[in-house]
């Protein structure tokens, strides 16, 4: 009987090194039909990316590694996130977790959506992940994004968010002790907000998650990152400000780390510490460039340098915005391949240097970048080189060149709105309120007043009625300070002031908003309000060596009447 009993376990032994070695073999079989990121981690300086703690299934020695990994991810370095991943798959074949992390990596949550090729990997990967013998929290992991690759094919980008966001949900209220639960949990809330939802609903109940758990984890980069992305709104921005100044000690290794805090920076128009945050960013780009030799920029350098111009012009700085205009003129290339954060950047840059320094002429004649790119797979970003030489022409009474842009505009919106995605839709309603600007340019050339200013009113309450997209940091010109020039065009500085005042609430320090009230004040016959604004300017720009006539005009106004 002992003899049949030691047989009887011995049997069973086997008979599991065989199950989990044919395992094994499985899940190596599909991995090497998967194109996976390998190779050494790239990290420019200490990799400091802040504190993490994930406590996953896989072996002991992979959870540095899958820690690692998981510090990355939070702060948006989705190449050496997967790398990391990878590493502790080839370490751990059986640790499901790091399949569901490259998963994640090639998500992109708040950035560019993941295109078939990335989408087909994923669900390959979660295939092998759920044959994995794994631990309940695990498979409620795998579980949730699993819902976001299911049926790609057939169910869009914004709806499967949608579901994803339900399923974290779930996994959030049913593990309330689990940090990184309640952090994910809060991303996919941000993300998949309505851009059309001036409540900010889901917003402020991520950031109700986000500040208990950052007063219990202080050094963790995705609770600092996601705060600041959840208050990247004019309405909300100064709940995420002590945050933002912080973001960039704890993931100091990291170049997107370097250039968030200036999305908040931005909303408030703290100028002067977003060029001090994005100098940074750049310069921690281009190191990871360069220690992995590829040819051209890196889209995270190329995103910074967008905010940088954005400041700089802010502060009449514009030697400094035509040196980095002229350094983005020379890219030729970018990486990732036909990101669309370089896409909006390159076609930006030109036109917020022309439009905001009112070269009409200059905007009228600019052209898409001669960077290599699948531009017709980027209709937006291509519209806003459209609409800076619709609206040049339009200022500068070139109205036929200013309709024949305006044509390509609606042709853009119509791609588009072919497309049927949320983010389609909301790219239409942008290029919308671009067409409507011109629309009403187009018309005040032409003399029909009336129409013009009608026109300009609907752009301003569009884009009053959508918040702003991620990638940047604010319109190439808000269409209240559009309006707010049309009123002074015609001879109605009482309204124009008002309106001027309104654009300043939702862009504090922006130059032209500045200018634009000192102006209408003074037409008004508001000299203290006058001098207020126009000492506002002068404050601004105090520290700055700068060109800008409107400079000149404001001092004279102020020597000349004390206040």
């Amino acid at each position: 009987m002992r003899h049949s009993k030691t047989g009887l376990i011995t049997l069973i032994a086997v008979l599991v090194i065989c199950l989990f070695g044919c395992q094994e073999k499985k899940s190596k079989s599909a991995l090497a039909s998967i194109d996976l990121l390998r190779g050494d981690i790239l990290l420019c300086g200490n990799p400091q990316f802040g504190e993490v703690k994930f406590s996953s299934d896989c072996n002991l020695d992979s959870r540095e590694t899958f820690d690692l990994a998981i510090s990355l991810l939070h702060s948006f370095e989705y190449a050496e996130a997967e790398k990391a991943f990878v590493k502790v798959i080839d370490a751990d074949p059986e640790c499901a977790m790091a399949y569901w992390g490259v998963a994640m990596s090639i998500y992109h949550e708040l950035w560019a959506p993941p295109g078939p090729k990335e989408l087909e990997k994923g669900a390959k990967l979660l295939e092998i992940a759920h044959g994995l013998s794994k631990s309940k929290r695990a498979n409620q992991y795998i579980n949730a994004i699993s819902i976001f690759y299911k049926d790609w094919k057939t169910i869009n980008h914004h709806s499967r968010e949608l579901l994803y966001e339900k399923e974290m949900e779930q996994l959030y209220l049913n593990n309330k002790e689990d940090t990184e639960a309640g952090i994910f949990y809060a991303l996919s809330l941000t993300s998949s907000a309505d851009p059309n939802d001036k409540t900010y609903k889901n917003q402020k109940k991520a950031g109700q998650i986000l500040e208990t758990l950052f007063k219990e984890q202080p050094m963790h980069p995705g609770i600092a990152h996601y705060i600041i992305h959840t208050y990247d709104y004019p309405e909300i921005a100064k709940l995420g400000l002590a945050t933002a100044r912080r973001y960039a000690q704890i993931a100091p290794s990291s170049a997107h780390a370097q250039h968030m805090p200036s999305h908040i920076f931005t909303r408030l128009g703290l100028w002067k510490e977003s060029i001090s945050t994005n100098i940074n960013s750049a310069e921690s780009a281009v190191c990871y460039s360069e220690s992995m030799n590829e040819e051209g920029n890196w889209s995270q350098e190329i995103h910074a340098i967008d905010y940088l111009v954005y400041a700089y012009l802010q502060l009449g700085d514009n030697e400094n915005a035509d040196k980095k205009l002229a350094y983005i003129k020379s890219i030729k290339s970018a990486f990732p391949a036909n990101d669309f954060a370089v896409a909006y950047t390159t076609n930006a840059i030109p036109a917020r240097v022309a439009l905001e320094n009112r070269q009409w002429a200059e905007a009228a004649k600019l052209e898409i970048p001669t960077l290599e790119f699948q531009w017709d797979n980027f209709p937006w970003e291509r519209s806003i080189t459209h609409f800076a030489k619709a609206l040049g022409a339009a200022r500068s009474n070139n109205i036929v060149v200013a309709e024949e842009e305006l044509q390509t505009l609606k042709s853009f919106k119509k791609q588009l709105l072919s497309r049927g995605s949320g983010e389609d839709l909301y790219k239409a309603g942008q290029v919308e309120i671009e067409i409507k600007s011109t629309e009403a340019w187009i018309a005040l050339s032409k003399g029909n007043n009336k129409e013009a200013l009608a026109t300009m009113r609907t752009a301003a309450k569009l884009e009053s009625e959508t918040s702003k997209h991620p990638v940047t940091p604010g319109e190439v010109l808000p269409a209240d300070e559009l309006l707010g020039d049309m009123l002074l065009e015609l001879k109605n500085p009482i309204e124009a002031l008002s309106v001027y005042e309104l654009n300043l609430l939702a862009h504090p320090n922006r130059f032209n908003g500045i200018y634009g009230a000192a102006i209408a004040a003074k037409q008004v016959g508001d000299k203290d309000k006058a001098g207020m604004y126009f000492n506002q300017l002068l404050e601004l720009t105090k520290d700055i060596n700068s060109n800008r006539k409107e400079l000149l005009e404001a001092k004279a106004f102020v020597d000349g009447n004390v206040i």
